[in-house]
């Protein structure tokens, strides 16, 4: 089963200017994202959950200082991509 993607609009923003600035990490992105479709909470980037006993909120890691933040909606078959920049808000 494929989970679905949507992606806020700072996720969108951050994605564009990788793709431009930064393709080693866009690369990366897309392969992670392929996987997150697939398997959202185990694989490569160290998926983590964010809040403690959640569920929900994942993280994965791009490179040394980014991320991808993103919510898990099983009920729906969702993924929701928050963001896709640096950790605990340092950017």
């Amino acid at each position: 089963m494929s989970y679905k993607l949507e992606y806020s609009k700072e996720a969108d923003k951050t994605i564009t200017i990788y793709k431009k600035s930064n393709p080693s990490a866009y690369k990366k992105f897309l392969n992670l994202i392929k996987e997150i479709t697939e398997h959202p909470r185990i694989g490569t980037g160290h998926p983590e959950p964010l809040i403690k006993g959640s569920d929900i909120r994942y993280s994965r890691r791009i490179t040394g200082n980014s991320r991808i933040i993103y919510d898990i909606f099983d009920a729906i078959v969702t993924i929701e991509v928050i963001s896709v920049s640096g950790h605990y808000g340092d950017k």
